[in-house]
């Protein structure tokens, strides 16, 4: 190997432990000391939940675990945005689960907390996943109320979705673990099987405090609204669980008796793994965004037996097209080619640009993807569309909107890995969140923006420049360079991978190892939704 790709390889291991590092922090939820306060009251945790849960915990899938991240300062924070959800097995069936974490202010709502479970539930729609609720949670944050109450996408619309759920046949099972107060009482109620924890569970919409001071009753929790209440006068629960581990284990024993679910049909046989190395992905992936580098080493690096077989190879060269197989699904690939690459005529093009002919070759494959029933992954590390009055000229806007427009109508499931740059209208064209990928995962390299931190930054000062000069105020070098490095820093932070995850606008940061087993897991939850309509690009100027 060579000294770039041994100092390639040092870098992005680097990035790598420091994911793991703070992943590690994330999982603490609020910290020891509410951990163990939350054990001294019989209680497991949210994440010693869904392990016990789970057939195993280590082949699931989180989404959003950097949900909130330095978001809530101000209010001590949220981490992982004060809920878990996994994709995982339970007695052999794919399942979600979303587990309120009681450690992050009793398990109070922020707004990102709102937005997590409609994530989870959103992808649970899209794939017909079976979804436990394990309910643990004090209700809305009040002093942020205004921010997860009312509005579509708030608090309301998690109760609106487990209707949709049951009218669809999406078994849901909810587990009352300890607090389920106010709105939320609604949400253990409407799903299809509801389970309470003596001593620990409980459900009213107004605890004793609030019913004496509303209508002058004098009663307590447990007699209100406990699981003996609930169980044996009201009703409102189907089972009573001694403990946490009897709640699970009757959650268990309810899900191994659903049914076999229809399936999509796509294509699966045995699973391979890569004839080339993955872990030489360190070593591929250069340390500055800016650097080129070849994507198709990438690829064999993430499929079954390294085999890619390329559609129009010679043709818009700046796209990588193919068919693949990743832990044995078939699948097509959409990649940015990060080299810079020569056509035919014999004219450079960029690494990581979209071209009018690349933009043509993927449109066709994914129409190619469409008519097979193949589904799509994306391989993101893109600067966005070629400019310039040769590009205008040729028609860039027009091969750019059928790109655009044939992600948009898609019908098979697609899957979107942020690899290094998803800069502006690229990001879109490349499957960005905005389009509906079944899953989104970013690696440690990922930039997401309008443009890159050094461009937006170039941008900003002449704005900011042009402005001063206009008040009288010209800056000399030292100042003008003070003024750029402080707008950098500022743009730099906001590109972050884990500013993106923060704000869920991605599902995940993974280790560039885990990729296959995210989109093998993405998969198989697809297969459980048949294709329910047609792939029709609708009108277009061609």
């Amino acid at each position: 190997m060579d000294i770039k790709f041994n100092k390639n390889e040092d870098f992005n291991k680097l990035k790598s432990s420091e994911l793991k590092k703070r992943l590690s922090q994330v999982k603490l939820g609020g910290g020891k000391n509410r951990i163990e306060k939350h054990h001294a009251k019989g209680k497991m945790t949210a994440r010693e939940r869904i392990e016990y849960l789970l057939d195993d915990s280590s082949e699931a899938i989180e989404i959003g675990a950097f949900a909130g991240e330095g978001m809530y300062g101000e209010h001590g924070g949220c981490p992982s945005g004060g809920v878990v959800v996994m994709i995982g097995h339970i007695k052999g069936k794919q399942c979600m689960v979303v587990a309120n974490d009681a450690t992050v202010k009793a398990g109070a709502w922020f707004p990102i907390t709102g937005k997590k479970n409609l994530r989870a539930q959103e992808i649970a729609i899209e794939n017909r996943l079976p979804i436990i609720y394990l309910v643990d949670s004090a209700g809305v944050y009040l002093p942020m109320q205004d921010e997860i109450f009312p509005d579509k996408e708030h608090f309301g619309r998690i109760f609106r979705n487990n209707a949709i759920m049951s009218s669809m046949g999406i078994t849901q099972i909810a587990a009352v673990m300890g607090s389920c107060v106010a709105g939320g009482a609604y949400l253990p109620i409407m799903s299809d099987e509801a389970l309470i924890v003596d001593k620990t569970g409980s459900i009213f919409l107004a605890g004793s405090y609030l019913v004496k001071a509303a209508i002058g009753e004098s009663i307590d929790n447990e007699t209100l609204g406990g699981a003996t209440t609930h169980s044996e006068i009201s009703g409102v629960t189907d089972y009573k669980a001694k403990n946490d581990k009897d709640a699970l284990d009757k959650i268990r024993t309810i899900v191994d008796k659903i049914g076999d679910f229809e399936k999509a049909g796509y294509n699966r046989i045995e699973s391979r793994k890569p004839a080339e190395n993955p872990d030489d992905i360190y070593g591929i992936l250069p340390v500055s965004r800016a650097d080129q580098y070849d994507m198709l080493e990438i690829i064999k690096r993430l499929v079954d037996n390294s085999e890619f077989e390329q559609y129009k190879e010679g043709y818009g060269k700046t796209i990588l097209t193919g068919y693949a197989r990743i832990d044995g699904w078939a699948v097509g690939i959409v990649a940015n080619q990060r080299k810079v690459v020569k056509t035919k005529k014999g004219e450079m093009q960029f690494g990581g640009v979209i071209y009018s002919d690349s933009a043509d070759k993927a449109t066709r494959f994914i129409a190619n993807c469409n008519q097979k029933k193949i589904p799509l992954v994306f391989l993101q590390d893109v600067t966005g569309f070629m400019v310039g009055s040769k590009s205008e000229h040729g028609g860039i806007i027009k091969d750019g909107a059928k790109m655009v427009n044939a992600v948009s109508n898609s019908v098979v499931p697609k899957f979107t890995v942020v690899i290094g740059n998803s800069y502006g209208a690229g990001n879109y064209a490349m499957c960005g969140k905005a389009y509906d990928p079944r899953l989104i995962v970013a690696w440690p390299s990922a930039e997401l923006a309008v443009m890159s931190g050094n461009s937006a930054a170039k941008v900003l000062l002449q704005i900011e420049k042009a402005s001063l000069e206009k008040k009288g105020q010209p800056l000399d070098d030292a100042a003008e360079k003070e003024l750029y490095n402080k707008i950098k820093d500022r743009y730099d932070h906001q590109i972050s991978p884990y500013y993106a995850a923060a704000r869920l606008w991605t599902d995940a940061i993974i280790d560039p190892l885990e990729t296959r087993r995210w989109i093998s897991m993405g998969i198989e939850a697809a297969n459980h939704a048949p294709i329910e309509k047609k792939f029709n690009m609708g009108v277009l100027q061609v």
